[in-house]
């Protein structure tokens, strides 16, 4: 019989150091897509408040709150970041598991926006895209989430299946900037 082994999505490909950024795979536990139903956002935001100490994030934002996050992922949907949903949200929104479906990368360092001014198609600078900012984009030529937490800092995330390309595209976009001096 096989000995099966979970592995993470970027085992073996991260950590990587190239120049002043680094990326590193997230360990982000429970994973959630939120949807809220007709006529129940507002109760849905105050059930979250209760249960999780954030609410349903305003478009284009993310909430955190200790190791929890919420990231708005689109209309009409966020996702829960680091905890199991408190049953009650149940009532007020659709919960649907998505932990083995995304892999979450962090990207940090000095010149971590000219790394990713390569890939993504969003001005990405603090001025314009603040700590708690959020945008469903293209990274790559992939679907994704890119969401600012930190000055220097943003978590990325795309499929699970993309793990290997989301790296091979980050560490050639840290390479070049690198070369730059």
């Amino acid at each position: 019989m096989d000995n099966l082994v979970a592995k993470s999505p970027c085992a073996g490909l991260l950590p990587l150091t190239v120049g002043r950024v680094t990326a590193t795979e997230v360990d982000a536990g429970a994973m959630t897509m939120l949807s809220p139903r007709k006529g129940r956002a507002d109760a849905l935001n105050k059930a979250m408040q209760a249960a999780h100490g954030l609410g349903y994030p305003a478009p284009n934002s993310a909430g955190v709150s200790g190791d929890v996050r919420a990231i708005w992922f689109g209309h009409s949907s966020a996702m829960l970041v680091g905890a199991v949903p408190d049953e009650g949200l149940s009532q007020n929104a659709a919960l649907v598991d998505q932990s083995d479906a995304w892999v979450v990368v962090r990207l940090e360092g000095a010149g971590t926006e000219d790394v990713l001014a390569r890939l993504v198609p969003v001005d990405l600078r603090l001025v314009s895209f603040p700590v708690g900012a959020t945008a469903r984009s293209k990274i790559g030529h992939m679907s994704g989430s890119v969401t600012r937490v930190g000055e220097d800092a943003y978590w990325l995330m795309v499929f699970r299946s993309m793990a290997e390309t989301l790296v091979h595209d980050l560490k050639s976009a840290m390479e070049a900037v690198a070369a730059r001096g």
